[in-house]
């Protein structure tokens, strides 16, 4: 088979890429963004993404052949399932099935041997890879990128993962897009912690996703009220997005909505090894049991019903000082007493900043974004 671009594109279709769109090789698009964004801090404890920044700057320094991206995506706009009400917290969605690295990863794996085995050289990766994704996708027309910094399919879509590979063959690229935000700001202003310093620049140290699956430790005090119910992941920016007015159905059994929403209560009583076990194959189980069970009591906290008092009392016995941190603070929120003191500096801290009057008792109700 000839590597031709009609051929490379069907390829990558065969091995469930619908969407696929090309860019000519050179030093990265705009990479000096990732440099000042690395300068101001904004990634946070995030250090891997200033790790082999030769790579991510220009591909041609892990393989100097190559010439091409093929920039790939698979789309995850499945519906959220109607809230169930309840002591229950939201989970962002591309979290809802299969772990996306295993599910994009594997399709990758396979899409790279069969380019092999037409003698194409390449080299590529999801998400993990020193590889700018967003960046070749603008490149390559898939897409533009939005003020949220996320990818955007005008009129269809940001649900969406992305992969990159690139080739040694010269395949006509893709025009870029242009920009179809215009004026448009309500991803910035929905934001629930205000983390965007501007159009295109997050701070992830404000960020509802940084803190409920990447941060150890608490978030800052003034940022807890703006989690809601968010217990991973954070879908505002993107779910006020009017081109994610009517997204298509990705036809992805593999990501069908199986954890929209979780039991607050269940996921702190549940034994840590229980918890990781029940989403084996999943990115819950990311921020380990006990950043998962920190998010559900800040989420109990918000809901502010004095039902969910008796397990944020439970987990003051977790043997995590960040549960035990997050359960000072939910019982402060929803009125009940806390402990006098406890062995932890972290938890102390909390305590001391309740018999300050730092955290103000929740109002009961409902409280979809935060």
């Amino acid at each position: 088979m000839t590597a031709s671009r009609a051929a490379l594109a069907d390829l990558a279709r065969a091995h469930g890429f619908k969407t696929v769109r090309f860019a000519a090789v050179g030093p990265t698009p705009r990479a000096e963004v990732l440099h000042a964004w690395l300068a101001a801090n904004h990634h946070g404890d995030m250090r891997w993404m200033g790790e082999q920044l030769d790579v991510r700057d220009d591909p041609r320094v892990r393989m100097p052949e190559v010439l091409t991206a093929m920039v790939l995506a698979v789309e995850h706009a499945h519906v959220r399932p109607p809230d169930p009400g309840g002591r229950t917290g939201m989970v962002a969605r591309y979290a809802w099935g299969r772990d996306y690295h295993n599910l994009v990863g594997k399709r990758l794996d396979k899409l790279r041997a069969s380019l092999r085995g037409m003698g194409v050289r390449n080299w590529g990766g999801v998400d993990t890879a020193p590889i700018l994704e967003r960046a070749w996708a603008a490149e390559a027309g898939l897409g533009f990128n939005g003020k949220n910094g996320v990818q955007i399919l005008p009129a269809r879509t940001s649900w969406m993962f992305l992969a990159v590979v690139f080739v040694d063959v010269a395949i006509e690229p893709d025009p870029p897009l242009r920009d179809h935000c215009g004026k448009c700001e309500r991803c910035l202003v929905a934001c629930p912690t205000q983390a965007f310093t501007g159009p295109h620049v997050l701070d992830a140290r404000r960020c509802l996703a940084y803190w409920t699956i990447e941060a150890q430790g608490l978030p800052p005090l003034a940022l807890r009220e703006g989690f809601g119910r968010w217990v991973f992941g954070c879908d505002v920016c993107q779910e006020v997005c009017p081109h994610n007015a009517a997204p298509p159905d990705p036809e992805e059994a593999d990501l069908m909505p199986r954890h929209a929403w979780l039991d607050l209560d269940e996921l702190i009583a549940a034994p840590d090894e229980a918890l990781m076990t029940r989403f084996t194959g999943t990115p819950l189980r990311r921020p380990k049991a006990h950043g998962l069970k920190r998010n559900a009591l800040i989420a109990l906290g918000n809901l502010g019903d004095d039902g969910g008092v008796d397990s944020a009392r439970l987990a003051l016995e977790h043997p995590h000082e960040m549960v035990r941190g997050a359960a000072v603070w939910a019982l402060a929120r929803l009125g009940a007493p806390v402990p006098n003191d406890d062995p932890s500096e972290l938890v102390r801290a909390e305590l001391a900043a309740v018999h300050k009057g730092a955290v103000p008792t929740a109002s009961p109700g409902r409280t979809d974004r935060g």
